[in-house]
């Protein structure tokens, strides 16, 4: 060492630094490349990134050629310092402690904190390219990578972990998934909301959005047919249920449109309507809007019938009623429905005692349970344990409200307060309508 000069050893350290810094660079770059975006680029013909899939499938290999080629480096680095140390100030104690504090400062500043740093915040860029680099040079040194990792293994097993796989399982769980959705990274606006209901359609079940028993327009066939003529004459529905003297005796599905005829000819009576009937289509209660989704899809159905474990009629679901919660409401309201609510001047907003607590908590950001009842009116009725009088006041889940009209032992009016010294109930209006259930498309 003593014939070379001594400017020739100070660049060498600094080409090993520098070098060093180039591996800390890729290490840091290839754990942290976001492997979806690697894939998605390897779909579409980067070499660059298959070749970093096939180093990240083999992670020890990876490691070990990184590991291998930064700790040669740093160590003649640091032999290279304490020769120039000798150099410029002899072999003393406080000469060669002062170089060993130089290198390790040299190597932490200019070969790891900052280029890992780089690495860290630019990774999908460097990936790639790195990994073109890291290929040929892990051919290379495949032998003293393969003889560490024989001893890498054993100390594996030694531990107990033997079972490790060369690859980390990166599968995402449906709510980690649904989290990314909802952080506003790669999603914004309607497509984030999209995504976001699609995700809910699992928790979500048909008692949630059904129309409920008391809602549904259906036809008696026991009925007179002046009767039977004037509900299908003022009927916006394209389907309706049929049954005989009880709303649970459900005998088929009439589609209005084959019954113009009919309808011309005044032939509207149950002998006539009977042979227009198509087979009721059942769901069980409870049924996830996902489920019902790939049922209705399966069964080439469009309305389903919603009946408990007793076969008691519940309520009535339509394709529409799923594909709302996806998209959201954007059919018109059926004719004589009122809108969704009716701002106060002192801030509340009076609102319709059935309308149902998703709904609520959609639009005005209350945050009304939704695990038993499924309407304002049972919400407050379960809450009391007894069916309130006009002017009753409660509070739930940090909501007021005062129940302004009561009809047939249910709750017809309820007005929302505000909470006290909260700001107003931010109601939705204009595009933005109740649902209006209809009972078919």
């Amino acid at each position: 060492m003593d014939v070379v000069p001594l400017s020739t050893l100070l660049i060498t350290l600094a080409v090993l630094l520098v070098v060093s810094g180039c591996f800390s660079l890729a290490e840091t770059a290839m754990m942290a490349v976001n492997r979806v975006r690697l894939r998605h680029r390897a779909q579409r013909g980067s070499a660059g990134a298959r070749r970093a899939l096939a180093l990240l499938a083999e992670t020890d290999k990876l490691l070990g050629v990184l590991l291998l080629g930064n700790n040669l480096i740093n160590a003649a680095a640091a032999t290279l310092t304490a020769v120039v140390t000798a150099r410029l100030f002899g072999e003393g104690k406080w000469a060669l402690a002062s170089g060993t504090l130089v290198v390790t400062f040299l190597i932490l500043v200019f070969s790891e904190i900052t280029p890992k740093v780089i690495g860290a915040n630019f990774a999908d860029r460097i990936a790639s390219p790195a990994a073109t680099i890291l290929t040929p040079l892990l051919r290379v040194t495949y032998p003293i990578v393969w003889f560490v990792n024989l001893f890498v293994q054993g100390l594996l097993r030694l531990m107990g972990l033997a079972n490790l796989g060369s690859e980390a399982d990166e599968r995402l769980t449906q709510e980690e998934v649904r989290s990314l959705v909802l952080e506003g990274q790669y999603f914004r606006g309607k497509h984030r909301a999209l995504l976001a209901n699609l995700f809910d359609l699992e928790s979500i079940t048909v008692d949630d959005v059904m129309t409920p028993r008391n809602q549904i327009h259906a036809l008696d066939l026991d009925a007179k047919p002046s009767l039977l003529r004037q509900q299908l004459a003022t009927s916006y529905h394209t389907r309706l249920p049929v049954y005989r003297g009880e709303l649970d005796d459900i005998v088929g599905i009439l589609p209005i449109k084959q019954i113009v005829a009919l309808q011309q000819a005044g032939e509207v009576d149950a002998e006539h309507l009977e042979p227009q009937l198509r087979p009721p289509y059942f769901v069980p209660a409870g049924t996830p809007l996902l489920t019902q989704l790939t049922q209705f899809q399966a069964d080439r159905q469009r309305l389903g019938l919603v009946v408990d474990e007793y076969g008691e009629l519940q309520g009535l679901v339509t394709i529409e009623d799923i594909i709302e919660e996806i998209i959201g409401e954007f059919t018109t309201a059926a004719p004589g429905a009122s809108d969704f609510g009716r701002r106060e001047a002192d801030g509340s907003v009076i609102v319709d005692g059935m309308v149902a607590l998703r709904t609520l908590n959609r639009r005005l950001g209350t945050r009304f349970p939704t695990a038993g009842p499924k309407t304002l009116n049972g919400l407050i009725v379960e809450h009391l344990g007894d069916i309130p009088d006009a002017g009753a006041v409660c509070e739930i889940a940090g909501q007021r409200a005062e129940v302004l009209q009561t009809v047939d032992r249910a709750i017809k009016v309820v007005r929302l307060l505000p909470p006290v010294g909260k700001p107003v109930l931010p109601l939705q209006t204009g595009g933005e309508r109740a649902s209006s259930k209809r009972n078919g498309l």
